[in-house]
């Protein structure tokens, strides 16, 4: 098993910020206590994809913190990041395994226990699960309940993280729950001050016990 934790597994959007406003907030959610960082591009092209990773991969090293790449295998090889991350209609896993190589993460979203055992098998490190509650992110989202949640943790041996619409408010739904984290987006990104809704978020979570 690769040496990360994912604790607080914070995932990024840039939509209206400008690139030091946003490399700004990065580094400020991992001062706050992020312990591993997805890079979420939908829109870039793969050149300014690459040119946003290796500016965010400069950040996280400073910080020791594991860059992931959302869906693209090609500019996590680019920038040497230290995973992937890949949905359910991106390249299988067993695909970005063979392409990373057994040193990297890689990363999968599972909304079954089928699926979650399929995709653990392939190959994956880590599972996301959701969404809890509905986001207000860019990315499509299908609920996902506490109890499948529950039933996907128990089901594979590697770190399941809980998705979705989550902040220091409604965490305690995850309760009882073995998660090995929580993933966030907004909560951290479109606060006020980053670094202390990380820290406070991090808190909440160790607070209930879910990290």
């Amino acid at each position: 098993m690769k040496n990360f934790d994912p604790s607080l597994y914070f995932i990024t959007d840039s939509t209206g910020f400008t690139e030091n406003e946003f490399l700004f907030r990065v580094e400020q959610a991992l001062k706050g206590g992020a312990t591993l960082l997805q890079l979420r591009e939908k829109d870039k092209s793969t050149r300014e994809y690459i040119d946003l990773a290796e500016k965010v991969h400069e950040i996280a090293k400073r910080y020791n913190v594991p860059l992931i790449i959302d869906d693209r295998v090609d500019v996590a090889l680019a920038v040497d990041a230290e995973g992937v991350h890949v949905g359910a209609s991106d390249m299988p896993v067993a695909v970005a395994r063979k392409l990373m190589g057994e040193d990297k993460i890689v990363g999968a979203t599972a909304k079954t226990v089928p699926w979650a055992k399929d995709v653990y098998e392939q190959g994956a490190d880590y599972l996301g699960v959701g969404a809890i509650y509905p986001t207000t992110t860019k990315v499509k989202t299908v609920l996902t309940s506490t109890d499948t949640l529950r039933d996907i943790c128990n089901s594979v041996p590697i770190p399941v993280n809980a998705i979705g619409g989550l902040n220091k408010n409604n965490i305690d739904v995850l309760s009882g729950i073995p998660i090995a984290g929580i993933c966030v987006v907004s909560a951290i990104m479109k606060a006020d001050d980053p670094k202390t809704a990380a820290e406070e978020l991090k808190a909440r979570a160790h607070e209930l016990a879910l990290i």
